[in-house]
């Protein structure tokens, strides 16, 4: 590390290569940040209802709105009426959104080996280590 560089400014410049690096990866799909998390917390839980989604992914429900509206145009989820209230509609990936998951998460897999493969094995350990604590504080 520089004498001049931060810890936080190290570990916000390797959050921005990670974040161009994600951005590249699912260019293929047409599918920004935003969407990728709702495709993933549907892959994880199942159809929701939007407010649950928006829950889920810590965002307002009107923009939970905005990004299920973009995946229905594209053919990646569905509404369907919720079983347990038909006042409700619920969220659901459609058989082209869980390819998509699919495709996107082992491109996304294979560039996380190449990005952290500089590492040695006992780095990675100590990185993941060290992350997951920073996450739970």
């Amino acid at each position: 590390m520089d004498e001049g560089e931060s810890l936080s400014e190290a570990f916000w410049g390797v959050a921005r290569r990670l974040r161009h690096l994600n951005r590249q990866t699912m260019a293929p799909w047409d599918v920004t940040p935003a969407q990728w998390r709702a495709i993933n917390v549907l892959v994880d839980h199942g159809p929701l209802r939007l407010g649950d989604l928006a829950d889920k992914l810590h965002i307002a429900p009107r923009s939970t709105t905005e990004v299920v509206d973009d995946l229905e145009r594209r053919g990646l989820v569905e509404r369907h009426p919720d079983p347990a209230d038909r006042r409700a509609t619920l969220v659901a990936l459609t058989g082209d959104g869980e390819a998509a998951a699919t495709a996107i998460r082992t491109a996304r897999i294979a560039e996380s080996e190449r990005f952290f493969g500089s590492l040695s094995p006992d780095d990675r350990d100590h990185l993941s280590r060290i992350l997951h604590n920073l996450a739970r504080e």
